[in-house]
């Protein structure tokens, strides 16, 4: 006797079918690392690569540690408040002051040829490794690997990869060198193998390039850089700024440049409660801890910046560390650094709530950035909230969102 089955019965069945059969699918497009390793053999034969590459590659290994540490950088998992009192300390502050005498003669001559301020050198080398303290030890190949084996970055962290190979191949770096941080970055000034091939230079003239024991390379390669993609020497990075009281948020929206002279009309001042100074310069808002937070207005450099690292956190960091090298006062004092209020995983909750009622905000990743800046600023505007696109306590309130969940 046949049974026939009722639709509702029938759609269900054919709805658990089409979920497994993702499922499986989804599985079997996951890469072992040994699959993943052979992948990279197939293309270093396509690439015309040594033999030499082809036993590096043997020798490869997934290092489990690193996966934990990308989903956990702290440019995203700690507030501004947080970063800043570690990244610009006292101890930054101190011994940044003798990188620039030590190196007094070499800064000014790269200043001169590459238009890169002494200041902003040392405050990059400050941020990436504390001065060459902490340039990692970590092999660079197997945690560059262990991404490229990632779906979530594996094109980019691939790249890299070969980038390396390729410096290897030439003879560039020596494998036994390949020492770094859990990312691939690599020296005194952390560079990633794309920006070691396209921007490294032999500064001291030895006929290598050494961006681990040799400062001068390192400092030099690191101007070279900065230069390349578009430092401007006449423009400071930006500024700490003051909002009045009645500033109007809706006529601004931030990730977006206007006139200095706009900011200047709305009432802005410079910290010090002067006027903002009169120039032809475009200038947006960044405010990294909300509307009762710090506020900066920032410029062309900023955006070079962060082409180094894509973190308003660290580039704001490196601007102002580079001030307080030179004597500025920096960032009003921030007392007792507490962490952000929502955690990642919070975060993606409130993403995914604002997709749901219209506000895009992309795809939920925990990561507060330009999209969700956007997505909670309409949502502010729309429900008479202070328009600061910060995921401040009050959004979470008026979305009954229960953060403790």
């Amino acid at each position: 006797m046949q049974h026939k089955l009722s639709p509702k019965l029938s759609k269900w069945l054919i709805g658990l079918s089409t979920t497994l059969i993702l499922a499986q699918a989804s599985a079997s497009s996951i890469e072992t690392f040994e699959q993943c390793q052979q992948r990279f053999s197939n293309l270093a034969d396509n690439k015309g690569l040594s033999p030499k590459i082809q036993q590096v590659i043997k020798t490869l290994a997934p290092v489990e540690r690193v996966i934990s540490l990308d989903k956990n950088q702290p440019e995203f998992a700690q507030s501004f408040a947080q970063y800043v009192d570690k990244r610009v300390s006292q101890y930054h502050i101190k011994h940044g002051r003798i990188m620039l005498k030590k190196h007094e003669n070499l800064l000014s001559s790269l200043q001169e040829k590459y238009g890169v301020a002494p200041q902003y050198l040392v405050s990059f080398w400050g941020l990436e490794t504390v001065f060459g303290r902490h340039k990692g030890k970590m092999s660079v190949l197997n945690s560059i690997a262990t991404l490229a084996c990632d779906k979530r970055r594996k094109r980019y962290f691939t790249s890299e990869l070969f980038d390396l190979f390729h410096l290897i191949d030439q003879d560039t770096v020596k494998v036994e060198q390949l020492s770094g941080s859990w990312a691939g970055a690599m020296g005194h000034m952390q560079f990633m193998p794309s920006a070691f091939k396209k921007y490294a230079i032999d500064g001291d003239g030895d006929g290598k390039i050494d961006v681990w024991q040799s400062e001068v390379d390192a400092l030099t390669s690191a101007a070279n850089y900065l230069n390349k993609i578009g430092w401007e020497p006449s423009i400071r990075w930006g500024r700490e700024v003051r909002l009045p009281e009645n500033f109007d948020f809706s006529a601004f929206e931030f990730d977006t440049r206007y006139a200095l002279k706009k900011f200047a009309n709305a009432g802005v001042k410079q910290i010090n409660g002067k006027m903002l100074p009169v120039a032809d310069i475009q200038a947006e808002l960044v405010l990294p801890n909300g509307y009762q937070g710090n506020a900066f207005l920032v410029y062309r450099n900023f955006d070079v910046i962060m082409k180094w690292n894509l973190s308003k956190n660290y580039a704001l960091s490196v601007g102002i560390l580079a001030d307080k090298l030179v004597g500025s006062q920096g960032v009003q004092p921030i007392k007792d650094p507490k962490p952000l209020h929502f955690s990642r995983h919070q975060m993606e909750q409130l993403q995914a709530t604002l997709n749901e009622m219209g506000f895009e905000s992309g795809k939920p990743d925990g990561i507060w950035g330009p999209n969700s800046r956007k997505a909670i600023r309409a949502f502010q505007l729309k429900h008479s909230l202070v328009a600061d696109g910060f995921p401040n306590p009050e959004v979470f309130s008026q979305l009954q969102l229960n953060k403790d969940s």
